[in-house]
């Protein structure tokens, strides 16, 4: 499997792409998850690409439900340390930024980073789709209803599969407009973003429906990302709080890789390489 950045294809040696979160973040909804300061931030970075991640995301505002948004300056402090340290270290992992913002973006790139993960699918401003239009660099699409802060509390859908495809097509049209290629666009369709447990479930289990949504997809189709990791649907099916979703994680996330999906956004890099090592030498024999 092949994802296309500006400068250099990256290759995953398995059936789906893994990214590592890494939170500069100090209220992630889960907590071992965040890196209170740039030495800790590498070295969870230096473990996952040795764990096996082929992209670090990166990020600095909280996005979860009920957060608020943190100013330009103070994402820009966080995140270009990281990235230019990363970038002392290894050169080929994929680095992607998790911001709405333009100057974020901008000068993670002039740092290092490859990828637009942006939560409002571009809907922030003309400029950014611009930049990325200019730099050429892949963009991660989210489907969210409303913002972090008040997304939860209209959760309703008449129709997800339907308003969600729709919503995400409308973007990537508006980033082909701005001069964005087919093959740099990738899907998310916002697992817990403005979403209850039935509405997350069809999303999952209609996952390769998004591939081909788009009628200007490419050849292969769009590739979905699916951030599932430890989050409130997995708890409410297990009934477990955050720290002990794991194993709910990789059978969604296992799952979410049958049914057509491209990327998988983890905080538990290991355990999600070695149950696609698994997945994959089983499909193999058919």
């Amino acid at each position: 499997m092949k994802l296309f950045l500006a400068d250099r294809n990256i290759t995953s040696l398995y059936s789906v792409f893994v990214m590592g979160i890494i939170n500069l973040t100090s209220d992630s909804f889960f907590s071992k998850s965040r890196v209170s300061d740039y030495q800790k931030a590498i070295e969870a970075s230096l473990k996952m690409i040795e764990d096996g991640a082929d992209i670090l995301d990166i990020g600095a505002e909280s996005t979860r439900p009920g957060s608020q948004y943190i100013c330009e300056n103070e994402e820009i402090d966080k995140i270009i340390p990281v990235v230019e340290g990363i970038r002392k270290y290894n050169k080929k992992v994929a680095i992607s930024i998790d911001t709405r913002k333009t100057n974020v973006i901008k000068q993670s790139v002039k740092s290092g980073a490859d990828i637009l993960n942006d939560v409002s699918a571009l809907e922030d401003g003309e400029k950014i789709a611009e930049f990325v239009a200019d730099s050429n660099i892949p963009v991660i699409l989210m489907h969210k209803k409303g913002i972090p802060l008040t997304m939860q509390k209209n959760t309703e859908y008449a129709d997800v599969i339907k308003e969600v495809s729709e919503y995400l097509c409308n973007r990537a049209d508006f980033a082909l407009s701005k001069g964005i290629k087919s093959d740099k666009i990738i899907f998310d369709v916002g697992i817990g973003f403005g979403k209850d447990l039935n509405a997350n479930l069809d999303l999952i289990t209609n996952c390769n429906y998004f591939k081909t949504c788009w009628k200007n997809h490419p050849k292969d189709g769009i590739p979905i990302l699916m951030a599932l990791s430890r989050k409130t649907c997995i708890g409410e099916i297990t009934g477990k709080p955050v720290e002990e979703r794991l194993a709910g994680t990789l059978a969604a996330n296992i799952f979410s890789v049958l049914k057509g999906c491209s990327i998988l956004r983890v905080h538990d890099v290991k355990e999600t390489v070695d149950s696609i090592k698994v997945l994959d030498a089983l499909l193999k024999r058919g």
